[in-house]
């Protein structure tokens, strides 16, 4: 193709039409032009060259001449509005409220704080349980529920991530905003309230229980919560970040040592790694129920991940989801490094002889004379460091809530008397519940069945009502195929917990602690 000459295109008038009037001009006033070369004389000698064009051709087509009064000074506003977006994020509507409640109060977490927070919520006493139910799936079953549960939970936990700032200019802070989100106002309340409040009830009174039965004295809960309660006068979540820390190290270390010790002593002589064996076939199908919702217990946390990323500062170029997740694998890392080794050499160690209380139980009951007493005695005290540090982030939540009903009746921030009586007043609740109830160590089936939706099925309902995947896509299918399976097995193991205390004779002593 010919190419066009150069002075074709340097030929065309670019200036502003003459009959365009000054005060529709941008400025105001015409654009000063350049003044034209004269023709003839002084254009070359009379050689016979081209003079010069006198038309005016911009130099740039995106910020013409003509605008040069302005175009600096709006160049300017839009670059310094870009950086602003960059630096203070989505434009995120911000409420005023949070800046006085524990959760939201501190917004300067990273992915350490996420790490270590994480790691505390996600490894507790119902990892020692977990043995149990190999005792009644055996090696095969045991080794791919377990497996299964803990990909299925790290895939929803990538949910929740996501979706604490799926919508842009607003931030999910908690588990149960997200929940109202997805299923509207009243229905999201209660289905997030009812699971959660259960799996909290659950975690932080039963705790010291179901783990340090040789210390389990009307006299043991009540300096367990005292000391509950002076922990719990840090202001917020990110002021946590030391104990949470000293929670993560506490599990990771008791997890090792309890099946160290385990498969280090000998064991019993009439071991079998044969899953129990029941007198009928819907005894077994029952007990296997019970045991997967003792699996499906074992992955506790999901209830705490907005909150743990609300504490994070979020801009346009680093959101809070990074951070968090970067946190998140490393403390999902260890929390495998804990589960797997309890639920297999516990296994190993004890087989089907595994009783009810785990396999702290199991090494207190078989090896107590075998082990050191001062060992014995370190893994307990972690155990009773583990709960402490432990109680202190699932009751932020608590806190949380007791705080915002305060302030939007009030709205004033709560002082620090009224802020210390709610804790001390929810520390001697737990206390007296505690006392009351000393039976809860025999309901974690049961309690796994009615809270598995929260960390398995109900973020996959979320990810479909918010994100809104293309209809009948893989992605689509996938999601409300596993929310689906969750609803199923959470009812299948609500029974089979069920009929594990009917079928082993639940007694109900009250105010009858060990």
């Amino acid at each position: 193709m010919e190419e066009r000459p150069e002075t074709e295109l340097i030929s065309i008038p670019a200036t502003p039409r003459a009959s365009t009037p000054e005060a529709l001009t941008p400025s105001g006033q015409r654009s000063p032009r350049p003044p034209a070369a004269s023709s003839g004389a002084g254009g070359g000698g009379g050689g016979g060259g081209k003079a010069p064009s006198a038309a005016w051709t911009p130099t740039s087509f995106i910020s013409p001449r003509f605008l040069s009064p302005i175009g600096t000074p709006m160049k300017r506003v839009l670059v310094n509005m870009k950086g602003y977006l960059e630096e203070v994020g989505h434009l995120t509507k911000l409420n005023p409220q949070d800046a006085w409640l524990p959760i939201t109060e501190s917004r300067n977490g990273n992915a350490h704080y996420a790490a270590f927070h994480n790691l505390n919520a996600g490894v507790g006493f119902q990892a020692l349980l977990l043995p149990v139910a190999f005792a009644f799936l055996g090696w095969s079953w045991g080794i791919l529920s377990l497996t299964i549960a803990y990909c299925w939970q790290l895939y929803t936990l990538w949910i929740l991530v996501q979706l604490h700032e799926a919508v842009p200019g607003k931030r999910y802070n908690r588990y149960v905003e997200l929940a109202q989100a997805a299923f509207g106002e009243k229905l999201g309340l209660w289905l997030a309230v009812f699971p959660t409040t259960m799996k909290l009830f659950f975690q932080i009174v039963c705790g010291p229980l179901c783990s340090s039965n040789p210390l389990t004295t009307v006299e043991w809960y009540l300096v367990f919560t005292s000391l509950c309660i002076v922990l719990s006068q840090l202001p917020n979540l990110n002021s946590i970040a030391g104990l949470s820390l000293v929670g993560a190290v506490t599990a990771i270390t008791y997890s090792t040592m309890v099946w160290v010790l385990s498969v280090s002593q000998e064991r019993p002589p009439t071991i079998s790694y044969e899953p129990l064996s029941l007198p009928s076939f819907s005894a077994s199908v029952f007990s296997v129920m019970n045991a997967l919702g003792i699996v499906a217990f074992a992955f506790r946390g999901h209830n705490l991940v907005l909150e743990i990323q609300a504490t994070m500062p979020s801009t346009f170029k680093h959101p809070a989801h990074v951070p968090m997740w970067k946190g998140a694998k490393v403390a999902y890392f260890f929390i495998a490094m804990c589960l797997f080794p309890v639920a297999i050499g516990g296994f190993w160690a004890y087989g089907n002889q595994m009783p009810q209380g785990g396999i702290l139980n199991a090494l207190y009951g078989f090896h107590s004379h075998d082990i050191p007493r001062g060992l014995l005695a370190m893994t307990f005290l972690l155990v009773v460091f583990n709960c402490l540090s432990s109680f202190q982030i699932y009751s932020m939540p608590v806190f949380d809530s007791f705080e915002a009903s305060y302030t939007s009746r009030t709205n004033r921030p709560c002082s620090i008397w009224v802020r210390s009586g709610f804790r001390v007043f929810y520390g001697f609740v737990n206390f007296f519940i505690g006392v009351a109830l000393p039976f809860l160590s025999s309901l974690a089936g049961l309690l796994g069945g009615l809270t598995l939706p929260v960390t398995f099925a109900y973020p996959c309902f979320m990810w479909v009502l918010i994100k809104r995947p293309a209809k009948y896509s893989f992605n689509w299918y996938f999601n409300w195929i596993l929310g689906w399976l969750g609803i199923a097995f959470s009812l299948a193991f609500s029974i089979g917990g069920i009929w594990s205390m009917v079928n082993s004779g639940l007694k109900l002593k009250f105010f009858k602690p060990n």
